[in-house]
């Protein structure tokens, strides 16, 4: 049997929030522009859990979870000319930026801000927690992911 694997995946509400993802049911995660990023992405494996993060608001923090169920997919914005996230470097041959289609799991009942985060995580257990951490998809460890479920729910 396949291992889950667990991952942070941040969003600005803005942009998207979970309540987007938990009327839409599912959607795919474009606009991933750094390849530390995009390299994760490419880890993924269907069925793996990732925690949607809210950033860029207050407060930020992990409000819910959805589920990997498609991966290795051309991003396509990247070839949409008109879209911030357009790569003239990118062609459909050889797609420069992937990503995965996520599915909603749930909103937690106790949303997790990133205050509480760094109270109970070090930096070596969450990425999300380590000054100057600017990446938008990080793994989470097991242990910690059971942790952040238990506390959520």
């Amino acid at each position: 049997m396949n291992t889950i694997n667990y991952w942070l995946m941040k969003s600005e509400p803005a942009v998207y929030s979970i309540t987007n993802l938990q009327q839409q049911g599912e959607t795919i995660w474009d606009g991933i522009r750094n390849y530390q990023a995009r390299n994760f992405l490419k880890q993924m494996q269907i069925g793996d859990l990732a925690f949607f993060y809210h950033s860029n608001t207050e407060p930020p923090g992990i409000f819910g979870l959805m589920r990997i169920v498609e991966i290795g997919i051309a991003d396509p914005t990247q070839f949409d000319i008109n879209s911030k996230y357009y790569d003239a470097k990118s062609t459909l041959e050889s797609p420069r930026w992937q990503t995965v289609k996520v599915k909603f799991v749930e909103v937690f009942n106790h949303p997790l801000s990133l205050s509480t985060l760094k109270a109970k995580f070090n930096d070596d257990e969450l990425l999300v927690v380590k000054k100057g951490n600017r990446l938008s998809v990080t793994p989470v460890i097991e242990p910690v992911a059971s942790k952040i479920l238990e506390m959520g729910r």
